[in-house]
């Protein structure tokens, strides 16, 4: 299983907490076992192989972390839908912003840019174009503006003509 299955996990258990009462370590306790990866490996090959114990302690954190700081990953989302109710937003959209949010403000090994591309390649599987549009909108508005003082990488400022330094 790579990375990207992984994470897309976590956004299905993600948009699945949203639907309910139940809490994260619930919801993976029944989830998140080899006999329900079996189950749903019927449906939908993304679930054909059981996590890692590395693969594993990753969606967990994400959907745990997700989960605890719902309402300020809400309220980016609210502060950078311009013009959106968040309640219009779909919820497998409000999933995929929130995990990748999550990424850049909780988990600094994973560079923001690969937390943004692999949020619009799961929504490309889930939305329509426009919605794809509008989480890349949201989520590339979030990071320029809340990391605004983040130097930019060095391929980013050889390619806006800027000498790197060795």
């Amino acid at each position: 299983m790579t990375r990207s299955n992984a994470r897309e996990i976590a956004v299905h258990y993600i948009y699945e907490l949203s639907f309910g009462n139940e809490s994260a370590q619930e919801m993976l306790d029944s989830q998140l076992t080899p006999e329900r990866f079996h189950e749903l490996a019927e449906e939908l090959s993304l679930y054909a192989q059981f996590p890692n114990e590395k693969q594993e302690r990753y969606i967990r954190e994400l959907v745990q972390g997700v989960f605890s700081h719902g309402p300020e990953l809400d309220d980016y989302i609210g502060r950078y839908a311009v013009g959106w109710n968040f309640a219009r937003i779909p919820r497998m959209a409000a999933a995929i912003m929130r995990t990748a949010m999550y990424e850049v403000l909780y988990m600094p090994d994973i560079p923001n840019a690969a937390a943004i591309n692999e949020a619009v390649e799961i929504a490309k599987s889930y939305e329509p174009a426009e919605v794809v549009s509008f989480v890349n909108g949201i989520l590339g508005s979030f990071v320029r503006a809340e990391f605004s003082d983040t130097p930019p990488k060095p391929e980013k400022a050889a390619e806006d003509g800027e000498e790197t330094q060795a």
